[in-house]
């Protein structure tokens, strides 16, 4: 009996020491899966972090596929693909870092005015103005999985004043989504973590975004599709709160869409999880879930639609 098949995007020597017992083939970015690589073999696929469209629906055209492990956190690209019976595994953990990083980041940025700045200096303006600090404000964190508790992590030294954590489910210290009425108005700075979900989908919508005490702060580091991009937008005119996103809806934002243009707003372009600390991490966890896989043993990060 053959060795079952991996595909990988990179080579199988930046795992260190490959699991034994397995077959290894690259597939990178955009490859058609064609030549030299066996589509009906591939056992265990790992498709490119930044992969296009037709990775992610190669998965329909194998037929010994029994790993999708993907190098995100989010798989919602590629979960309709995945057939019954498959195991889908997410990136849990490869990103905690990187983006919990970027959420402090755009706080930082977004509240200190470095966006402002940075356009003065292109004009040779020195534009001296006091702005508010990330110290003494009360955060809410909805989302609180792995990423949000880096988040939380990341917050502490800068003295915050307290940390409000939110999850689909309340358990000790965590409030539930059903919470958010009530804690909305409190919070100084709101950071958004949460995959995007049936439930997910639009839930910051006019109602969320007015139910934010007037100055406060939206950061959002999860997904586009969870704010309602139209409301978001009318109240951001208001002036009454602003908002720092990595990810949009629609994405990429197209050229002219009315977000590039909207006052108190900072946009990056879904880099959150994209830093140097995600390739040590991503190849640690495909080389453990590998050798569970060569011994038989039961995969983590298995998905469960969880927050």
């Amino acid at each position: 009996m053959s060795e079952p098949l991996v595909w990988l995007p990179f080579d199988a020597h930046e795992l260190g020491e490959p699991p034994e017992g397995l077959r290894y083939e690259v597939h990178r970015r955009g490859e058609d899966g064609l030549g030299r690589l066996s589509l009906e073999d591939v056992a265990f696929y790992v498709p490119p972090y930044e992969g296009r469209r037709s990775d992610v629906e190669l998965v329909a055209s194998m037929p010994g596929l029994e790993v999708v492990q993907t190098m995100t956190a989010g798989v919602d690209h590629i979960r309709p693909f995945v057939p019954p019976g498959v195991l889908l595994c997410n990136g849990r953990g490869i990103h905690d870092a990187s983006t919990a990083e970027m959420a402090l980041a755009l706080a930082l940025a977004s509240l200190r005015g470095m966006p402002g700045f940075v356009r003065a200096q292109d004009r040779q303006q020195w534009t001296h103005q006091q702005r508010p600090a990330l110290a003494d404000k009360r955060v809410l964190i909805v989302g609180y999985g792995q990423i949000g508790a880096a988040v939380e992590a990341r917050l502490r030294p800068f003295e915050v004043a307290a940390v409000d954590r939110v999850s689909r489910t309340a358990r000790q210290g965590v409030h539930a989504v059903t919470d958010l009425p009530e804690l909305l108005p409190l919070a100084d700075v709101v950071i958004l973590v949460v995959p995007a979900t049936a439930e997910t989908r639009g839930m910051v919508d006019r109602q969320f975004l007015r139910r934010m005490k007037d100055g406060a702060l939206l950061v959002n580091v999860a997904r586009g599709s969870v704010v309602v991009s139209d409301d978001l937008l009318a109240e951001l005119r208001t002036g009454r709160i602003s908002a720092a996103v990595d990810v949009t809806d629609p994405e990429p934002l197209p050229v002219h869409h009315p977000l590039w243009s909207a006052p108190n707003l900072l946009v990056s372009p879904h880099v959150g999880g994209a830093s140097t600390a995600m390739w040590p991490r991503a190849y640690r966890l495909v080389r453990e879930q590998l050798q569970r896989y060569a011994k038989g043993e039961s995969l983590v990060n298995q998905m469960t639609g969880d927050y």
